[in-house]
């Protein structure tokens, strides 16, 4: 089998690009490295590329531009491929701000190029398409919510599992990476429904693991260890640090996407995240790693929260889980915790 994998040097990327390897198929990464442009220094992935070329067997890197209509038309006929898996985005809620044009062209046009890439070249393969729980903006905030010691949760007893996808998706503030990500979650749906490529569209929550180049504007957990490791001040914006987030090891949304390859929906929307056994608050946060660091969290609290955010978003799995049920979490809040700390850690060992 040949794999094409965007944004292959990215958290996600680059967990399937190792998955796919390891299997024995030749995997192809597209990956320009725009972390970097749009993070500085700290969101660069150059170690992340060299990490996998040193560790493969099969897999080819193509430095490559996915708003670049003709270079993607050329890579998809000279590389026909039976899975792609769609990572590269602008990933941030608050930088898409400072950026509208860079961030839809990424997040939107992006996209567009490589579906109809996909539809002239390789209609028969299977096209992951990595979207966002952003794409509900902040209607996910109008459910009656309670207020506990340390974190927000559902007020309903049947809010309990959390957002589904029945969770509307206009008629609320997105920001414009919300707006853009839901641009490209729409079309990639359309693609799959209306010219039947096998397209599914996974609407993630807080990705993690220890391959995340963790900034302050994306990459929660992966960002608040590495504060916690090298004794930096922690921003909490806003909601007293007690909004909830669900998280997920890169590994199971791996074995999500391939759950979906077997058998795929096309068109099919699916919220993926770690559930609720997974959620933890910014403070909750805090607790897990001071244990794990010894060390005690820095951090101050900025009244104004991020705008469009969301207070308690946990991701309803039943439809995922219905759908493909050999799936399932296999990484607990605590393992990821301890895998990003001794990442970090041993980053940081030496200096």
């Amino acid at each position: 089998m040949k794999v094409l994998v965007t944004g292959s040097s990215g958290l996600i990327g680059s967990e399937a690009v190792e998955y796919y390897d390891r299997a024995g198929h030749q995997v192809i990464g597209v990956d320009n490295n725009m972390r970097a442009e749009f993070f500085g220094s700290q969101g660069d992935t150059t170690w992340n590329l060299s990490r996998l070329q040193e560790m493969t067997s099969n897999f080819q890197h193509h430095h490559l531009d996915i708003r670049d209509r003709p270079a993607v038309f050329n890579l998809f006929q000279t590389h026909p491929v039976d899975l792609i898996i769609h990572c590269a985005a602008q990933p941030s809620h608050d930088k898409a701000c400072q950026i509208p044009l860079l961030d839809f062209e990424v997040n939107a046009l992006g996209t567009i190029n490589l579906l109809e890439a996909t539809r002239q070249f390789c209609p028969e393969a299977v096209f992951i398409h990595m979207s966002t729980n952003k794409v509900y903006g902040d209607a996910p905030n109008e459910l009656s919510l309670i207020e506990q010691e340390k974190r927000y949760d559902y007020a309903k007893p049947e809010d309990y599992h959390g957002i589904s996808e029945e969770c509307r998706i206009d008629r609320c503030l997105h920001s414009l990476f919300g707006a853009s990500k839901t641009a490209a979650d729409v079309v990639a749906q359309e693609y799959g429904r209306y010219f039947g490529i096998k397209v599914g569209i996974f609407r993630g929550g807080c990705l993690t693991g220890p391959s995340h180049s963790g900034v302050e504007l994306h990459g929660f957990l992966s960002y608040l260890v590495k504060v916690a490791v090298t004794g930096d001040t922690y921003k909490v914006f806003g909601y007293k640090g007690k909004q909830v987030r669900d998280n997920i090891h890169s590994f199971d949304v791996i074995q999500c996407f391939e759950a979906f390859r077997r058998n795929p929906r096309p068109g099919e929307v699916y919220n993926l995240g770690g559930g609720r056994d997974n959620s933890v608050s910014v403070l909750e946060a805090f607790d897990i790693v001071e244990t794990l660091t010894g060390k005690t969290m820095n951090w101050m609290y900025v009244d104004q929260n991020r705008l469009g955010d969301h207070i308690c978003y946990i991701s309803d799995l039943r439809k995922l889980k219905s759908h493909f049920p050999e799936w399932g979490i296999t990484r607990s809040i605590t393992q990821i915790f301890q895998e990003i700390v001794a990442s970090e850690q041993a980053k940081y060992a030496n200096v």
